[in-house]
């Protein structure tokens, strides 16, 4: 009996990751047996194309490379996690808790695209991962959802604080935008599970706040 895939999704700059290992946290601390996995798996074989392509070498802008073929890039490293990590965990009914998945080429390859081509092409990738190469459908996704200026801000405060080189898609701001508004609409047709970070004024909410929303949904 296959089990239960949790997953969080945002854009950059959206504490994403934060909350996925406060709930991680949680999770523990309520005895609950269970695994993560955080896509793309950088030090992995398989994340090589990823590597390249969030790097520059295949052109220093998201465009240079289209929604599909990179998607692609993205969709061998998850199968290969899949396959070498948490398959089989899964299958015999174990809990999985994923920071990225599938969703994120939805809310990061589809913001490449028109909005009116943008549902044909959410069908196409969760057809290629889900039925053709036999990746499991996650049973929740959480999208922390973070206004851009707000997720700028904070990826700006993390490259400074932590001296690292934003790869081709955080230095974007338009192409974070676009991957905001791709979110919202893939949200909207399956059904993700919206976590607002900011308040009804605009401002930003607590991580403790967004933590308490977020438990109420797992």
């Amino acid at each position: 009996m296959a089990g239960k895939l949790i997953v969080f999704e945002g854009t950059d700059g959206s504490g994403k990751s934060t909350q996925f290992q406060r709930c991680c946290q949680a999770l523990q601390a309520q005895g609950r047996t269970f695994r993560t996995i955080r896509y793309p798996r950088y030090e992995a074989e398989s994340s090589a194309l990823v590597r390249m392509y969030l790097g520059g070498a295949f052109g220093s802008h998201p465009d240079d490379v289209n929604a599909y073929a990179a998607s692609t890039f993205f969709a061998v490293d998850r199968y290969a996690g899949y396959k070498q990590e948490w398959g089989g965990y899964y299958q015999a009914g174990g809990l999985m808790v994923m920071d990225r998945y599938t969703t994120s080429n939805a809310v990061h390859q589809a913001a490449k695209l028109p909005q009116q081509q943008r549902e044909a092409f959410f069908h196409w990738l969760f057809d290629l991962e889900y039925s053709r190469m036999g990746l499991p459908r996650p049973d929740q996704v959480i999208w922390l959802d973070m206004p851009t200026h707000l997720a700028v801000a904070n990826l700006r405060r993390r490259e400074a604080t932590t001296h690292t080189q934003a790869d081709i898609h955080e230095v974007d701001t338009a192409y974070l935008s676009a991957c905001a508004q791709a979110a919202a609409q893939a949200a909207q047709l399956y059904g993700w599970q919206r976590i607002p970070c900011v308040d009804q004024e605009g401002r930003l909410r607590s991580v403790e706040e967004i933590h308490q929303d977020i438990m109420q949904y797992i």
